[in-house]
Formats: structure tokens, sequence, C-alpha cells
């Protein structure tokens, strides 16, 4: 199975064109939130009707910048994985949309206890040994990907407990855009490609629980 994930477009939709082959060849496109900047329906609307362009297979989540209209757009076009699970053949994706909170106040935020409470929902959906697929704009706390530019880390403490505890294959994530790269925990490998406005994007290749992530970049 093949993957393109794209994170944190903030209303950019110009790069998408130059992806187009690897979007057309992917079984699933993944896009991990901040579709918008505070934007509604019709804005959300563009992106995802120029991705649509190439490949009609897309799993998304809102992120912490996407207000409840983006998440309701998404859901209408049966694309919203938010809060959800979905299986495919022997694997389960799940998603997360939103952050904690953020500097400021962005419309799509929660706390520990509510994802905590989301995610013991997600374990009764899924069966022992899932082959799991995440997708949460939040990233887990104590990786690359949490940490913010003055060194402070500000990932979830409660995804990374479900990541310790289920071993997801992957955890593509965003929301922190100086967090770019690939990290693991224990088996589950964490990848954030930055700002697709900025050109990152990833290439995942899963056959069975083996998994081959590149960041790629548009530029």
């Amino acid at each position: 199975m093949k993957l393109i994930a794209l994170t944190d477009l903030h209303d950019h939709s110009q790069n998408i064109d130059k992806i187009g082959k690897d979007l057309s060849e992917a079984d699933w496109v993944i896009v991990a939130g901040d579709i918008t900047t505070f934007g509604n329906a019709g804005d959300a609307r563009q992106i995802i009707d120029k991705i649509f362009n190439y490949n009609r297979k897309i799993l998304a989540v809102p992120g912490n910048c996407d207000p409840d209209s983006v998440a309701l757009y998404l859901t209408k076009i049966g694309v919203n994985l938010d809060n959800r699970v979905r299986s495919n053949d022997e694997y389960y994706f799940m998603g997360i949309g939103g952050s904690l909170p953020a500097p400021g106040r962005t419309p799509n935020e929660y706390n520990e206890n509510l994802l905590q409470l989301w995610l013991q929902k997600f374990k009764t959906q899924l069966p022992d040994g899932a082959k799991i697929i995440l997708i949460s704009h939040q990233p887990p706390y104590g990786t690359i990907n949490d940490r913010v530019l003055g060194g402070e880390q500000v990932g979830s403490k409660t995804l990374r407990k479900f990541i310790e505890e289920l071993q997801p294959l992957i955890c593509f994530t965003g929301h922190i855009h100086e967090g770019v790269g690939i990290d693991r925990i224990g088996r589950t490998k964490i990848i954030n490609p930055g700002p697709f406005r900025q050109g990152g994007y990833v290439y995942a290749e899963i056959n069975g629980e083996n998994v081959r992530l590149e960041l790629r970049s548009c530029f």
C-alpha cells in the first residue's frame, strides 16, 4: 500500500500540482490537519478539490486552525477521519484532529482528559494486534516532532501512552511547523513532513508490518 501524506497547508494549494504524479499513484492521500487558517468550507473545498483532481481516496482530519465548518465539509464529502476508525483490508486508519491548547486561541482545541476519552473509545473498536495507521494533527510527547524552536516539547503525553501501548505502524502528524523529521516510539514511526505550503510531504510504502517512509519536497 502506498500513501502520500500532507499537513499544514494553511490555504496554500499551489504546490499540489507539483506532486500530481505521486498523488495519482497513491492508494490513499492523508491530510493531517490545518487545511485552512481560520477558513471555512469554501476554503477547504478549494484545497480538497485540487487533490481530487489526482486522487479521490482521501482521509483527512481538521487541524487546530480549522473551524467546525471545515470539519463539517470533510464529513459531508466522506473524507473526515476525525475521532473515527476506518478499516481497509488488513489496516485500521484512525484519526485525531485539532490540538492541545496552542499559544493564542485557535478554534479546534481539546485537553488531555478529553483526548483520553477518545482514545479509550478507539480501543473498543480495534481488534487485538490491529495494524494501525494513526493520523494525529497533534504530535505525541517526547519526539523531535513536538519540539518547538525554544527546545520545549509540547506534545501530548496521553497520545504517547496510547502509542506505547498499541504500537501503531505509523503516526502521521503535523502542527509543530519546526518539528520536521522521522522519530520512533517503540516500533511506531512518527513523521512530520512540515508545512506543505513550504513543500514538504511524506511518501510511505507499507507491506504487512514493514514500513518505508520518505520525507520529500516538491521543490
